[in-house]
């Protein structure tokens, strides 16, 4: 159940960084409400193109940090659990221990 919750907890964090994601993305157009930057971008095109290779290059950074978190995550919740169920078993044992020197059968 503990595990189910770290899920959905990593599923919202990554909902939230698709969305942060593409909102910038969207913040990143151009303003077709401003007459001067359309007109400055027709009359020099190289600009145009090297703000389109820069957008570009962003949304590609974006996406591999995006990638990089969710593995560190879910590497992060894969030691977790393990640790968990290690504590788990360890505590098992101890059980078990207790219980022979209970019955007399251990010294």
């Amino acid at each position: 159940m503990n595990g189910d919750i770290g899920g959905r907890r990593l599923q919202r964090l990554l909902v939230l960084l698709v969305a942060i994601s593409l909102q910038s993305i969207s913040g990143l157009a151009d303003d077709p409400a401003n007459p001067k930057a359309a007109a400055n971008a027709e009359a020099n095109p190289s600009s145009s193109d090297s703000k389109t290779g820069r957008e570009v290059f962003l949304i590609g950074l974006s996406l591999v940090g995006a990638v990089v978190l969710a593995v560190f995550l879910f590497k992060l919740w894969q030691k977790k659990k393990r640790e968990e169920q290690h504590a788990r078993l360890l505590k098992l044992f101890e059980e078990d221990d207790e219980l022979e020197l209970e019955l007399g059968l251990r010294d």
